[in-house]
């Protein structure tokens, strides 16, 4: 598999071949094909109130010639990223990820935050198996319970509970296309799945609870306080 590509404030994550991927970034939302998946480290002063940040991030891929790529958005040093590739049977799985939690929420819940602070988790899984859209699918809800499995296993308090994820999180899932439409748990894929998913993002969490160095939240704070990674002094 390519390395990945650290250019900040971009990160590339090349897929080796134009690959089926299904997501909800802002960009280019939804089932698309492309060749490569990237993450744009942004700042506060990066997205003032007035931008059009959808704008702003079309120029910003038009001018690096990635215009056709899916692309998230983190305040997460880039530097930071996660990787973990897990093989079970046939099937080999990769996950990349960015990991910040400085808006975490419980699902269900909602908390207060200022917009400033927030952070997020960018996830992309690339498959070695070919896969059709309602397979793609599947294995998005495969990332999504292994994501929100090793956040709580690591114990993110919230004034209304254990963190499952942040309100802002993502993912992007590749696959070659392909007929087949099973993603579950039972099967090798999504074994493969949720390993390398859930290995990276226990990495990336851990991480993030050092840099931040912060304490546990009470209900008088009614919100996360202000946390900062302690090599960019920029939000996680």
């Amino acid at each position: 598999m390519t390395p990945v590509d650290l250019d900040g404030p971009w990160m590339e994550l090349t897929l080796g071949a134009p690959l089926r991927v299904v997501s909800w970034v802002l960009n280019r939302p939804g089932f698309i094909t492309a060749d490569r998946i990237l993450w744009r480290e942004v700042r506060n002063a990066d997205l003032t109130p007035d931008l059009d940040v959808a704008a702003w991030l079309e120029d910003a891929l038009a001018a690096r010639g990635r215009s056709e790529c899916p692309c998230f958005l983190t305040s997460r040093d880039v530097r930071r990223m996660k990787e973990a590739v897990a093989r079970v049977g046939d099937i080999t799985a990769r996950c990349v990820a960015t990991v910040g939690l400085s808006n975490a929420e419980r699902v269900g819940q909602r908390m207060r935050y200022d917009g400033a602070r927030w952070g997020t988790i960018n996830i992309a899984v690339q498959l070695d198996c070919g896969l059709n859209d309602a397979g793609l699918l599947e294995a998005t809800s495969i990332v999504a319970q292994a994501r929100t499995a090793a956040v709580m296993d690591q114990g993110i308090a919230l004034p209304v509970g254990i963190a499952t994820g942040t309100g802002t999180d993502c993912i992007a899932v590749a696959a070659p296309p392909g007929a087949l439409g099973f993603a579950g748990l039972h099967t090798d894929i999504g074994e493969a799945i949720g390993r390398c998913v859930y290995d990276a993002m226990t990495d990336g969490v851990q991480e993030w609870k050092i840099d931040v160095k912060r304490g546990p939240w009470t209900e008088a704070d009614g919100a996360a306080p202000p946390e900062h990674d302690t090599e960019t002094e920029a939000a996680t």
